[in-house]
Formats: C-alpha cells, structure tokens, sequence
C-alpha cells in the first residue's frame, strides 16, 4: 500500500479547525483507504452508506450519530444527502464532542446539499488517485500510461490494469451515476465521454457535441456537467486579460486520468500511445493533474487568443503570475506564443514542462523543467 501521508496531514489539519470535513474525489481513488488512514490509533465509527446494515443503521441519523464521540466517518454520503441537515445539527453542539469525516464520489453540487447545508461548518479536501510524489519519480511512465487510481497503478500486469479500467467505466456510468440521481442512459453517457477523449486538451464546443449526439447544446451542456460533477472532467476556464486582441472564452476539456484517457482511446501499450494522435495531448493533460497536485493553486486557467497565441496553463499563486507549457518533446525550444504569454500576461515565471531528464533555461524568466521534478516547485 503507496500511504498518502501529506492528504492525511491536510485532513487532520482541517479536522481540527472544523467540525466536518468533506474528502471528495472519484469512485476508487483512493478515500476510504485515506480516511481508515486518518483514523489510525484514534476512537472512531465508520458507517459505509453503499453497506445495507450501516445503512439502516442510519434510518434515523440523528439517533444513531448523537451519542457517538470522537471521530465519525461516513462513506459514499452522496447517496444520503438528507444526513448533511443532521449533521448542521450536530455540528453546532457546544464543545462539539465529535468530528465527521465525510467521503464522496462528487462534488458538493451533485451531493446536493453539502455546501449550503453544512456552509460555515464544512471543509474540503479533493484528492485524486495517487501523484508523482506518491508513487516516486521513476514511475512516471507507469503512472502516465496506467493513470493515477490505486487498482489500475498497481495492478499486476499491463492487461489487468486495462481490464480494471475498462471494468471502472462500465461500473461507473451503469451503476454509480445513477445512484447520484442521474437519469440519462449508461450507453449515452458512454458515447459522450468517449467523445470528449477524443477532444481531449481542446476547446469545448457544445454545437460540435449537440449534432454528434443529435441532442440539444443545453443537453451537451448538461452531460459535461455531469461528468465534471463526478470529478471525471475537467473543464478548463479561460484567462482573460484586458489586452487589444480578441481571446478565447470557451473552457478546454480534459480527462482527468490518463489511464481513463487511455481505455476510452483503446490505448493498451506505450507503443500504442506512442503512435496514437492523442499523444501530445495525452501528456498535457497528465502534466496539468501533476501541477495543480503540487502547488494546490485556489483556481486555474489556460490562456488563448484567435491569433494563436495560447498558454496550456496559468495560475495565480502567492502573488506571482505562472505559465506552463506541456510539450513532448525531448528539448524544447522558446517559440513565439511564449513570447506573447510572458509579454500579454506578465508572467513572472513560465515553465516549459517535458519527459527528459535536464533543466535548463530559455530565457530569464522561461524554464524548462523536467515533469519528474514538478514537486520542487511547492
């Protein structure tokens, strides 16, 4: 078992500054694992909503949770979202002998109810399958071609891995989509995520989506914000900047998990990925996941103008400006919309992120930075 010893710290942290805590992250990444972690050598009840017996141990919430003290955790609670008012309840007691420790496969919208209901009393840790600080720079090839989620990374072979993620998907859209109230048929959902592979690290376009799906725009629309609530998606804003060219204003959409990536591309092999189109995108993404793993940033953008200038990704942090480009590449060279990035943005650092081995730079304010050593800049 990889411990995932700074996501237990950050969660203790905020234990102690608040009364619940809300670990969210997708199916399988890893939450109960971290949670039974947390609760190493200290008093604490579990509750798992998807077992029967917990379950109808919880058909009266606030008798069942009431007398319990200290640590409390409640697992897939997206699946009681009438619990988050017992919890406002308990919350508020004086003294507040016990604390609550929430795990959920999305996000407090498709939880429907966790923010506004728990609001002032609820903190949030998102995490994700493992990162490369986790797992140790020499498997950042496995975890590129594998993805990031525990089962698939650590699998035995290649083709257990793929089985594994091919399985995930069809459980995913089949069963837990559903159970978040999701009415809109698995096969649907399947062509849809399959399609936004294919779009993987591009502009979103929801009139490209509506005729292929022969929907609606507000019915793409809706798909991708119920992918994006499952924390499968992640749609990437746009950055503005008040300069005199005309910009981008549609977000980029992305894969979270290259391994997921991967199986809806059919991509079983590194010679596969090697030869596949996706490839630069493919990497870009990861590269993206591996960033805001390490520096945490609040928000983050990407930057582009119909001139074609354009940055993969842009993050305000600490007060300074960052840039990161993504290329697959064995030594990457300035080019001309990096120029434009550092000029139209200020950027007070770009780094140009690739699979090599050297660091180097380009310029004063430009480096390139091998992605194995990402974490050095947190």
């Amino acid at each position: 078992m990889i411990k995932r010893d700074t996501l237990t710290r950050e969660v203790l942290r905020r234990l102690k500054a608040n009364p619940v805590v809300a670990i969210l992250g997708p199916r399988q990444c890893g939450k109960t694992t971290l949670a039974r972690q947390v609760a190493a050598e200290r008093q604490a009840h579990y509750f798992d909503l998807e077992d029967a017996a917990d379950a109808a141990h919880l058909t009266s919430p606030r008798a069942a949770l009431a007398s319990l003290r200290g640590l409390v955790i409640l697992d897939e609670i997206q699946r009681r979202p009438e619990i988050f008012e017992t919890l406002r309840v308990l919350a508020d007691r004086p003294k507040t002998p016990a604390r609550f420790l929430i795990l959920g496969s999305a996000s407090p919208g498709l939880m429907r109810g966790a923010s506004e209901t728990l609001a002032g009393r609820v903190a949030f840790v998102e995490m994700g399958g493992f990162d490369l600080g986790e797992v140790g720079v020499a498997n950042l090839r496995r975890l590129w071609r594998r993805g990031s989620f525990p089962r698939s990374f650590l699998a035995q072979s290649e083709a257990e891995s793929q089985r594994w993620r091919e399985d995930f998907i069809r459980t995913f859209l089949e069963r837990d989509m559903p159970q978040l109230g999701v009415s809109v048929p698995a096969a649907t959902l399947r062509r849809f995520w399959t399609m936004t592979a294919h779009y993987h690290g591009q502009i979103w376009n929801a009139a490209e989506f509506a005729r292929s799906l022969g929907s609606s725009e507000g019915t793409a629309r809706n798909y991708l914000d119920l992918l994006t609530g499952a924390l499968v998606l992640r749609p990437l804003l746009p950055w503005f900047e008040n300069i005199a060219k005309r910009q981008v204003k549609s977000p980029k959409i992305y894969i979270r998990d290259s391994g997921l990536l991967h199986a809806l591309l059919s991509i079983g092999t590194d010679r596969d990925l090697g030869r596949h189109p996706k490839l630069g995108a493919s990497w870009e993404g990861l590269a993206i996941e591996q960033v805001l793993s390490a520096l945490k940033p609040r928000d983050a953008y990407f930057w582009a103008t119909h001139g074609g200038a354009e940055l993969d990704l842009f993050l305000l942090k600490d007060g300074r400006r960052l840039g990161f480009e993504c290329k697959h590449a064995d030594a990457p060279q300035m080019t001309k919309s990096m120029h434009m990035a550092l000029t139209d943005l200020s950027l007070d650092k770009l780094w140009v992120l690739y699979p090599g081995e050297k660091r180097y730079a380009l310029h004063e304010r430009v480096e390139v930075l091998p992605l194995a050593r990402v974490g050095e800049l947190a």
